[in-house]
């Protein structure tokens, strides 16, 4: 054997392995979206930044998280409606959309205690005093 049939058989050998390489990665399955909609989300994300400045200017803190007791709590005024969403990056199956209507005042509890251990993100869009508000906060479980 000489040093041609080397070199073919090693350019051989490596677009063998490339060619592999990417037909394994074009039928890996649970590849994800951040969300389905992600061009028209782009579009809105300005009114997004606008709504967390909003949350910003309110000097409280609105979501905070108890870890012993796995619930969140909302730091909302009485007549706020908005909507939770519990966002599982890891898997989307495991979403959640929790609606918010505040009916009394002081602090709303919202349990965790179904929801899988990992990583999650709680996003929370509500209106209050005819001003739209969004804050998120980051979670483990």
């Amino acid at each position: 054997m000489d040093w041609g049939k080397g070199i073919v058989l090693t350019i051989i050998g490596f677009v063998a392995l490339i060619l592999t390489m990417v037909v394994i990665s074009v039928r890996m399955d649970g590849i994800e979206l951040v969300t389905e909609n992600y061009y028209e989300e782009e579009i809105k994300y300005q009114d997004r930044i606008d709504e967390s400045k909003s949350a910003d200017d309110l000097d409280r803190e609105v979501i905070s998280f108890d870890v012993q007791s796995k619930v969140i709590e909302l730091d909302l005024p009485s007549g706020t409606k908005g909507f939770l969403q519990l966002f599982r990056p890891s898997d989307s199956s495991l979403d959640q959309k929790i609606n918010v209507e505040v009916t009394h005042s002081g602090i709303t509890q919202i349990p965790l205690k179904d929801l899988k251990s990992g990583y999650w993100k709680v996003q929370l869009n509500w209106s209050e005093n005819g001003i739209d508000h969004y804050q998120e906060k980051k979670i483990t479980l």
